[in-house]
């Protein structure tokens, strides 16, 4: 569950991290009325969850409050890689000297966190770990201890932040433990001319295990993901979008993986990942054709089920309860095999439509929906 910048600055400030005086609005004339108080010169924010806001321009300088609804009525409703702005947070400036990145992660691989920091903030992390990695300082954590402040003055000096960066760093983890949080990011943490070390922008991910423990977010946690998702998520779906053009629907991740694999290896980069489970129904299943089809990047769809618990004459099923729903403008590419494969071959035989064809092997189906894709 990722937070919009407004409630991870909120976390912050909470935990006695310095940040900048904001107001969140969702009007040009809250705007207006709130970079008034907030003293007339305003930074402009957009507030999506994704990344690459100031290069799209959603982030802004406003002079004065009638330049910040000016600038608010050009951001509100601004797409942003697929993500509709609905509201702007209002900043005061600050007068930067220097900029730092720092970060708690985790690393699944190692089944730790990981601090990751570095002297160069204020651009993305993997741009200056793929340039310069000796400028980027990964230092795992132990979750028996945390960071302390001892812990917290080594990733300091590892990452050559200045001394009370380590005050900064501890209460980030404070926040990281207390909420229930996968990701803690701050880019840029900044020192001020004044002296100062404040949070200019952050993110922050909650894990979803914690939902239940999270209810202070409410929708807010969740609303304005990508719209896809969204809709995956409202029908109970596995989904997570891609950037690619063959659409993709398995049953159990792992072979939802292995198929992502096949395809990439086709040549064409699979546009979603979705897993329907072990004992989807033919809803589930028209419930997944149904957004994925919706998907405008979608070129063609690879369905590749081996029939156990989710039998495939079921599978087709859900497959002809979709084409009776919607109208079907993308190739459809399906492999059947295992429970019932060939009862599910003769259901999608007898609907016969024209943009439904069947393939005998994994590989085989792969390398026809990438055809088509292209």
């Amino acid at each position: 569950m990722d937070l919009f910048e407004y409630q991870a600055r909120e976390l912050f400030e909470e935990y006695g991290v310095l940040v900048p005086k904001a107001e969140v609005v969702d009007t040009a004339k809250e705007a207006r009325r709130g970079a008034d108080r907030l003293g007339g010169r305003v930074v402009v924010k957009a507030q999506v969850k994704t990344g690459g806001r100031g290069k799209a321009g959603g982030v802004k300088l406003a002079a004065d409050p009638a330049s910040a609804e000016l600038t608010a009525r050009q951001i509100l409703g601004m797409d942003i890689k697929g993500h509709t702005v609905h509201q702007v947070m209002l900043a005061q400036p600050v007068e930067i000297e220097t900029e730092f990145y720092v970060s708690y992660v985790l690393d699944r691989a190692e089944g730790r966190f990981v601090a990751i920091a570095s002297a160069e903030g204020g651009m993305e992390i993997e741009e200056v770990a793929a340039t310069r990695p000796e400028a980027v300082a990964r230092i795992p954590i132990d979750p028996a201890h945390g960071v302390t402040a001892d812990k917290a003055a080594e990733i300091a000096r590892a990452a050559q932040l200045p001394p009370e960066a380590a005050d900064v760093l501890v209460k980030l983890w404070t926040v990281l433990t207390e909420e229930d949080a996968v990701l803690v990011e701050v880019n840029p943490l900044v020192r001020t001319r004044d002296g100062r070390l404040l949070a200019l922008d952050g993110k922050v991910s909650l894990d979803d295990n914690a939902r239940f423990r999270q209810a202070r977010w409410g929708d807010a946690g969740t609303a304005h993901d990508d719209p896809l998702e969204a809709r995956a998520a409202a029908k109970g779906l596995n989904y997570v979008k891609l950037d690619g053009q063959v659409g993709v629907i398995g049953n159990g991740a792992g072979l939802v993986m292995s198929t992502l694999d096949v395809v990439a290896g086709c040549g064409a980069r699979p546009a979603n990942f979705l897993d329907i489970g072990g004992g989807a129904s033919a809803q589930v299943m028209a419930d997944g054709l149904s957004v994925i089809l919706s998907d405008p990047d979608v070129k063609s769809v690879f369905v590749n089920v081996f029939g156990g618990i989710t039998a495939c004459d079921a599978v087709a099923d859900g497959i002809v309860q979709a084409l009776d729903e919607i109208r079907l403008t993308k190739p459809l590419v399906v492999r059947l095999d295992g429970n019932n494969a060939a009862q599910g071959r003769a259901i999608l035989d007898g609907h016969q439509h024209p943009l439904v064809e069947q393939a005998p092997t994994m590989d085989g189906a792969a390398e026809r929906a990438a055809q088509l894709a292209n």
